[in-house]
């Protein structure tokens, strides 16, 4: 017989969700009651088992004074003890539910504290954890007063009894793996640690405890119906509205409804015997009517991302002013809605939503993805033994947040499968909240949910659901649809959002959709700026795919936020600049244009000659109006194009007077193409042939100098560093490219020399571009001319044998030993593909070398402006027939491609230029389609032309 003394820690593996804690109630951020925040620096000691240490830690008067020191909120694996774990859905851990393994990380926190001297003598308090990874047990002075999970979830415990004035000794046990860990499977970090505030609460007699805000808007009366229920009687002040209620008393007044759009909130205070608490009031009704989602009478579009909490040095640990930065970059990127995925966020960030004015799907705190590898066997989603826990979380979220006016929808969860357990917290919310509808993506047929939702829907599909002709089960078919996931943000990208975009409007069905996600959770990291999955020596991990942001790690937009602030932009500019009127129509929902002030420029070549300010009317939503432009200034020579803005008319809560909302440009005249008469003919020189401004390898034809400005390496180019949405997702099952390219070695690609002819007015260089062991290549000829002043390089691309695949690119690359800035007129002032290319506003822009690279935590193609006409670098002029993508870089495509992260790349003495006369489109297939048809660069003959010249 043999036995082990342990700590008793069976709470780790019960399936339950907790003990000791009290209620769930509503959040509110102050009152007049005192409170104490326990943040700060606590002593953390971390053992490698749950059981290693007792519990006498936790006793008053215990010496931590050899622990280490750590910051709450925070992770303590990002603060130097252990390390993170990145994967998408796979556990790291055996599945074996309710089981952990033995080794499991265990942080004990304590937290030393007196009560401050003004701290009420009566009543009792109550101490709050916002939220704890992934399981926790809590003694105050020696006392244990119970265990929860729930990571992202409130938990609160009566702790007046036993508080002193001073030597208060907080302690609690946090383990990463818990029976909760199989609740929390979302595609994240493994984080554990105390992560959000932790605060105490004086609670006086007759102090609030829960409450809930009723507050409906009535479109076609104009009046809003109050009703304040609590579960302690009290007092509903709004003084703006000259409302003075018994809480349980409905009244009903004319109000300014909320919306995104316009988000009116009335101050008011909940007054009880014991207590003062602030509302922020919001009036508006969420119905589902005439199978859509409705607001105040009208239905949405959704305009969305999926967020994350994410800070690149403190995890999902976020405070004020993070997450006020993410509201504002949302308001000025003309986002309207957020998705909480795949939990609750920090209550505080919903209230700057009702603030600011955001749309929020609320997502509970559920996911068990990684039972898909078994077929979802013993999914606790399915499993009555863990419905409790699901209730409580659904609980939690829903009485927590359910006072906020922007929380329109509430979400069960993510990629848990299907099962009783979902079924059962459809009920219990709609039982305790009805005015709001109910999500959960897996609900395919709908049977627990109120919207239709799909992730990663190609365009065609999402386009035959907006018409009805996807099938499914007659309660869906009478449903709204919403793209909860789409255009998967991962490295360059996402492609393709402007066609689903006009899907979206096209069909009443469709109510919008939600880009994944909102930031790149990479990790800063010195060895790599940013980390991500595999760079802590996790034993599973899936890479990258954690960097799938709008926003870079350290919250700068990346490309495709400000294509995505293009694509949804709230007023629509378009018409035809050549007979002097655009089109200007509203797409708000709810609010009209008075906010917006519209100007007009007139652009040569670029560059603006003339500018003013355009009268447009006040339009309602959805209403259009053609606008007479003012008389285009007098004939000028060169290219020209009206340019119409929409600004903000003055300062807002989210942006400052003259902020861009909207723009668009027409064409007047079209550019000429530049144009060089074959005057001047080759001639042989010692080593080297000469034409015009230019040298030539006698040998073998190639480019040496233009004038003064030597170039190396001139040849056709097909190859990029492939993006994350080039090489697609393992899973998938639809041709990935940018594994396809490798395969057939265009990479690799070898040139071969045919022939080099001088003729009376050109020179000549024919060449063939193949990979090895393939029977596919291009044949090139590359026919220069010169006026004598001027170089025109033409290139003939023919494709020989069977190419199943498209190109990369299509375009040639030279290096310049010496370039800094850059200068050109064609899109920017950002990067463009052929699918992502809204946001390249025509133009004259400049630039360093290095500012031309956009920084993707994982290297890959990036930085192409599109519509080149001409460009400036490095003594060199290059004018392009047709316009061109330009790309320049100081190392070469080959060294990106080899790069895992930015501190890879190290800078050489050579810039490396392409251009291209077409670029494969980007897609999202990283997690979703790859691009559309349209934007397929294909193998087929072609002719191109580009000018260079000297500057000055």
């Amino acid at each position: 017989m043999s036995f082990r003394a342990t700590t008793a820690i069976d709470y780790v593996e019960d399936v339950a969700p907790g003990s000791g804690a009290l209620p769930p109630r509503a959040w509110y951020a102050a009152s007049d009651a005192t409170s104490l925040s326990l943040n700060g620096s606590w002593r953390l000691r971390v053992s490698a088992t749950a059981d290693a240490e007792d519990d006498s830690f936790a006793e008053p008067g215990f010496d931590a004074g050899d622990w280490a020191e750590v910051s709450v909120p925070g992770h303590w694996v990002l603060q130097g003890h252990g390390s993170p774990i990145y994967t998408n859905h796979l556990y790291p851990f055996p599945v074996d539910p309710p089981h952990v393994p033995t080794e499991n990380p265990t942080g004990d926190h304590l937290r030393v504290f007196d009560l401050p001297s003004d701290w009420p003598s009566d009543g009792g308090a109550v101490l709050r954890f916002d939220g704890v990874e992934s399981c926790a047990r809590v003694w105050l002075n020696g006392t244990d007063i119970g265990e929860f999970k729930g990571s992202r979830l409130p938990h609160e415990f009566a702790v007046g009894r036993l508080l002193k004035p001073v030597g208060n000794v907080l302690a609690v046990r946090v383990h990463q793996w818990s029976a909760g860990s199989y609740l929390e499977d979302q595609d994240q970090w493994w984080l554990p640690g105390i992560f959000r505030d932790v605060t105490l609460l004086h609670r006086p007699a007759g102090a609030v405890l829960d409450f809930f805000v009723h507050a409906s808007y009535d479109h076609v009366t104009g009046e809003g119906t109050l009703c304040v229920d609590s579960d302690v009687d009290g007092r509903v002040t709004v003084p703006d509205l000259g409302i003075e209620v018994t809480t349980g008393e409905p009244v009903t007044v004319p109000v300014r409804p909320w919306t995104a759009e316009t988000p009116h909130l009335y101050d008011g205070v909940l007054a009880t015997e014991g207590e003062r608490v602030p509302l922020r009031i919001g009036f508006r009704t969420v119905v589902l009517e005439d199978g859509l989602l409705k607001v105040n009478g009208r239905p949405v579009l959704f305009k969305g991302v999926n967020r994350h909490e994410w800070h690149p040095e403190k995890g999902r640990s976020l405070g004020l002013a993070t997450m006020r930065e993410d509201v504002l970059l949302m308001k000025r990127h003309n986002i309207n809605a957020v998705r909480t995925s795949h939990y609750p966020p920090h209550p505080a960030f919903l209230s700057l939503c009702d603030e600011y004015g955001l749309w929020v799907i609320d997502e509970c705190d559920l996911e068990t993805h990684g039972f898909t590898e078994q077929g979802w066997r013993d999914n606790p989603v399915d499993d009555e033994r863990w419905t409790p826990a699901l209730l409580d979380r659904a609980a939690r979220m829903v009485e927590r947040d359910k006072n906020h006016p922007s929380v329109v929808i509430w979400s069960l969860g993510n990629e848990a499968g299907t099962g009783r357990g979902l079924t059962a917290m459809a009920e219990w919310i709609r039982g305790r909240d009805s005015s709001r509808l109910v999500h959960y993506e897996g609900d395919i047929n709908c049977r627990d949910t109120d919207v239709y939702s799909r992730m990663y829907a190609d365009h065609a599909e999402v386009e035959r659901i907006g018409r009805g002709l996807d099938g499914g089960t007659h309660r869906r078919s009478e449903l709204p649809f919403i793209l909860c996931e789409y255009g998967h943000a991962m490295g360059n990208g996402p492609g393709g959002i402007a066609d689903y975009q006009r899907i979206f409007e096209s069909y009443d069905r469709l109510q919008g959709g939600f880009i994944w996600e909102w930031i790149d959770h990479g990790i800063k990291d010195e060895r790599y700026g940013f980390a991500y999955g595999g760079d802590f020596d996790e034993e599973l991990h899936d890479g990258n795919f954690v960097c799938d942001g709008l926003l870079f790690p350290d919250r700068q937009p990346s490309p495709g936020l400000i294509e995505f602030k293009k694509v949804i932009e709230p007023v629509r500019i378009d018409g035809d600049g050549a007979d002097g009127t655009v089109r200007v129509t509203n797409l708000q929902d709810f609010a009209d244009l008075s906010a917006l002030a519209f100007e007009w420029s007139y652009q040569v070549d670029g560059q603006t000659v003339a500018s003013g300010a355009l009268q447009v009317p006040t339009l309602a939503p959805g209403g259009a109006a053609d606008v007479k432009l003012p008389e285009a200034p007098s004939a000028a020579d060169g290219e020209t194009q009206w340019t119409v803005r929409a600004l903000t008319a003055a300062d807002t809560p989210w942006a400052p007077k003259d902020h861009v909302v909207a723009w668009g440009q027409f064409p007047v005249s079209a550019r000429q193409a530049p144009s060089v008469a074959a005057t001047d003919g080759p001639a042989f020189g010692e080593g080297l042939i000469t034409l015009g401004p230019a040298s030539f390898d006698a040998r073998t034809g190639a480019l040496r100098t233009v004038g003064g400005v030597p170039v190396t390496g001139l040849h056709l180019d097909v190859w990029r560093a492939t993006t994350d949405n080039d090489d697609g997702a393992a899973w998938q099952t639809d041709i990935r490219y940018g594994l396809l390219w490798r395969k057939y070695g265009l990479h690799r690609m070898r040139h071969r020399l045919d022939g080099v002819e001088l003729g009376d007015d050109a020179l000549t260089v024919r060449t063939r571009m193949a990979p090895a062991a393939r029977a596919v290549g291009l044949s090139t000829v590359y026919r220069w001319t010169s006026d004598g002043n001027r170089l025109k390089l033409t290139v003939s691309v023919s494709p020989e044998g069977e190419w199943t695949v498209p190109l990369p690119r299509l375009g040639i690359r030279f290096g310049l030993s010496a370039a800094d800035r850059v200068e050109w007129f064609g899109g920017g002032p950002g990067e463009a593909y052929p699918d992502t290319g809204s946001a390249a506003a025509l133009g004259r822009w400049q630039s360093t070398v290095d500012d031309l690279q956009t920084p993707y935590v994982r290297p890959q193609e990036n930085g192409a402006r599109a519509d080149v006409r001409w460009a400036e670098i490095g003594g060199l002029r290059i004018e392009g027939d047709p316009e061109f993508w330009f790309t320049a870089r100081r190392w070469t495509t080959e060294q990106l491609d080899a790069a895992a992260h930015r501190t890879d790349l190290t800078p050489g003495d050579t810039v490396w230029v392409n251009l291209d006369h077409g670029q494969h489109g980007i897609g999202s297939q990283s997690c979703g389609p790859g691009p559309l048809p349209q934007y397929y660069l294909r193998a087929e003959p072609a002719e191109f032309s580009f000018v260079f010249s000297e500057v000055g």
